[in-house]
């Protein structure tokens, strides 16, 4: 069984070749993970309830991670070495919420990432339903190891430095 820098189970053996989609996919700058809206996501209304795109958001960054250390084995292993038992916790986010997601609707989240510093990374992400932006919000994950704000390892940052150039150049060559 792989295992994520901090240690903890990332990816059961066969899980990737079962469920190739399971944690979303690595695109040009970042990650996209598509999910439906169950009926446990809605108010009484049938509307996903405001709290719930924080839970959707969560797991695009984490398959986003997940992705990259699979994708890039050594990454992890060397993160996990220059800082034991390091995590990333969400440092602070700024939201919009622009239209409404519904019961039975498919939705993309998009995890982009646009900055990375010493010890954080902010990355922008958005649910969207067939292309249309549903909810755009900017997060800034710090990274943490042992309690204490550090630097991201090399690896990590490298690959996330990458992902935020590409990124970059996306938005800058659309018209």
């Amino acid at each position: 069984m792989k295992t994520d820098i901090a240690g903890e189970r990332a990816v059961a053996p066969g899980e990737l070749e079962a469920h190739p989609q399971l944690a979303g996919r690595l695109i040009p700058g970042g990650h996209a993970l598509t999910l439906r809206v169950y009926y446990e996501d809605t108010d009484f209304s049938g509307i996903v309830y405001h709290a719930n795109y924080l839970k959707f958001m969560e797991r695009g960054r984490s398959d986003y991670m997940r992705l990259l250390g699979v994708v890039q084995g050594e990454l992890f292993a060397q993160a996990a070495a220059e800082a034991p038992g390091f995590h990333f916790v969400v440092r602070a986010m700024q939201i919009d919420f622009l239209k409404p997601a519904r019961i039975d609707d498919v939705l993309e989240v998009v995890t982009l990432s646009n900055e990375v510093m010493g010890a954080s990374i902010i990355l922008l992400q958005q649910v969207k339903r067939a292309g249309e932006v549903l909810v755009s919000a900017n997060v800034r994950v710090a990274f943490v190891s042992q309690g204490r704000a550090k630097r991201i390892p090399d690896a990590l940052r490298q690959a996330t430095l990458n992902d935020a150039k590409e990124a970059a150049a996306l938005v800058s060559s659309r018209p």
